[in-house]
């Protein structure tokens, strides 16, 4: 679900008054109001502060993160494992009812992949095949709980022909993620290619 918004405000002014090194970076409400912004910059930052507002209001835990890369960015992935990092296409998981939110303020957004257009890595029989020589054992239930425990089983590949659509920068989705007995599929996304020079402002809850 997406609240469409064109949000007034110069976001991109916070990022550049923050000019915070590499890594993510957790902002609190101190840290933005102790920041020297014009009238432009004001009015995003009073943005920022009353989205975490509502969400709260709603009991939820909502953070802001200024994003300038990943750990990810400087590792070299692990040849005989899938990479289970957030800029692979996977879905969030809980176990309990709950959903996930996000808006990018600033930088490159999310993507989103349909579910009919993606198929789980481990469902793939040459990379289950590669994983079960991984794990060293039977594809059993102890095999299952080895994928469930590397997170292996929340990552997809995009079919033939899959097309991913962009969150954009600015709106509000509250997206379903995986959980028991969750009525609807969840929700397959991942995070934007880290953009050197190009910091994001993301809220996630």
């Amino acid at each position: 679900m997406c609240w469409p918004r064109e949000l007034p405000g110069d976001f991109g002014e916070i990022v550049a008054k923050l000019s915070l090194g590499a890594g993510i970076t957790t902002l609190d409400e101190a840290c933005l109001n102790d920041l020297e912004l014009s009238d432009a910059g004001k009015v995003a930052r009073s943005i920022l502060i009353e989205d975490q507002r509502i969400l709260r209001e709603r009991e939820l835990a909502p953070v802001l993160d200024f994003i300038n890369g990943y750990v990810n960015d400087a590792e070299e992935e692990d040849e005989e494992a899938l990479p289970t990092h957030v800029q692979s296409f996977h879905v969030d998981s809980a176990t309990v009812q709950a959903d996930t939110y996000l808006c990018t303020y600033h930088g490159s957004s999310s993507e989103g992949l349909r579910n009919e257009e993606a198929i789980r890595h481990v469902d793939v029989p040459q990379t289950r095949a590669e994983l079960l020589k991984l794990y060293g054992g039977e594809d059993d239930a102890d095999f299952l709980e080895y994928l469930n425990d590397h997170f292996y089983d929340l990552h997809y590949a995009p079919l033939p022909g899959a097309q991913p659509y962009s969150f954009g920068v600015g709106h509000l989705w509250r997206i379903a993620i995986q959980y028991p007995d969750c009525p609807v599929p969840p929700c397959i996304h991942r995070a934007p290619a880290t953009i050197p020079g190009r910091p994001r402002l993301l809220l996630i809850s």
